[in-house]
């Protein structure tokens, strides 16, 4: 076997990659890193016209076409239709990255059950994409990478004086749900080792963006060894390690990119 080269493992050529919630924050880092390594990308948007519009905008460096779909993550019948409408447009999907996320602000003093519930359907759509992403590389014999987004808040709980007198706390509810997707990754990666298709969870810590309050973001950076918040494309390296052959020993495994929150 021919040792690959630092561009062989990294480049994602010949390459399908949906990603949800590709038009946000840390969605848009994401889905250019994919865009940048060779992949043909797929925005899953509630939004179709927002969706095509991101996905116009990414760069090409292989002459590859990129799309947008309409894909409510919560509504598991346009959740299929979005999948089966990457595959009519792009012809297959290699890498799913579980990144959308619908929630509500209400912490543990006023969530509701119905809102408790409702945001942990987030996780039930993580796993029905990551199912259709399995069935349909197993049926062409090729192999996947499923990357969930997760958060240091599936590992730690937060620290009340970061939000105390500025805005509510950091939802109950949020924390359950991260904390299950860091699991469901280790479950589904040892079933579908034997299937080769890889499923991982990456972490990310404290990349709060603009509309965050400024008090807040000011007393979070105390509780970072880094003592600063990070910025989205300090994500790129560790999503396009989990979606590459550079990680092709990888699996089942949850990596933290938290500025060292979690090692004190």
């Amino acid at each position: 076997m021919t040792e690959p080269t630092f561009d062989q493992l990294f480049d994602l050529t010949g390459r399908v990659a949906l990603i949800t919630g590709g038009s946000g924050y840390l969605g848009g880092a994401f889905s250019r890193v994919l865009a940048e390594a060779g992949a043909s990308v797929v925005v899953g948007s509630r939004d179709a016209a927002r969706a095509q519009g991101v996905a116009a905008e990414l760069p090409t460096p292989t002459g590859v076409t990129h799309y947008g779909v309409e894909l409510d993550q919560m509504d598991e019948d346009s959740l299929n239709r979005g999948f089966d409408a990457t595959v009519e447009a792009a012809g297959q999907v290699d890498i799913l990255i579980n990144n959308g996320h619908q929630g509500h602000p209400l912490d543990l003093t006023n969530v509701t059950a119905e809102a408790f519930s409702k945001d942990l359907q987030n996780a039930t759509a993580y796993f029905l994409l990551a199912r259709r992403l399995h069935d349909h590389v197993v049926e062409r014999e090729a192999n996947g990478s499923v990357v969930i987004i997760g958060s240091m808040y599936g590992v730690v709980g937060s620290y009340p004086d970061a939000y105390a007198g500025v805005c509510t706390a950091s939802p109950v509810q949020y924390h359950t749900l991260k904390g299950g997707l860091v699991h469901m990754a280790r479950h589904l990666a040892v079933y579908w080792a034997k299937d080769n298709v890889r499923v991982n969870c990456l972490s990310p810590g404290p990349f709060p963006n603009e509309k965050a309050p400024a008090e807040m973001v000011e007393r979070l950076k105390g509780k970072c060894p880094m003592g600063r918040m990070g910025v989205p494309h300090e994500l790129k390296g560790a999503l396009l390690l989990f979606a590459s052959d550079a990680g092709s020993y990888i699996t089942g495994q949850n990596l933290l990119v938290d500025g060292g929150w979690t090692a004190w």
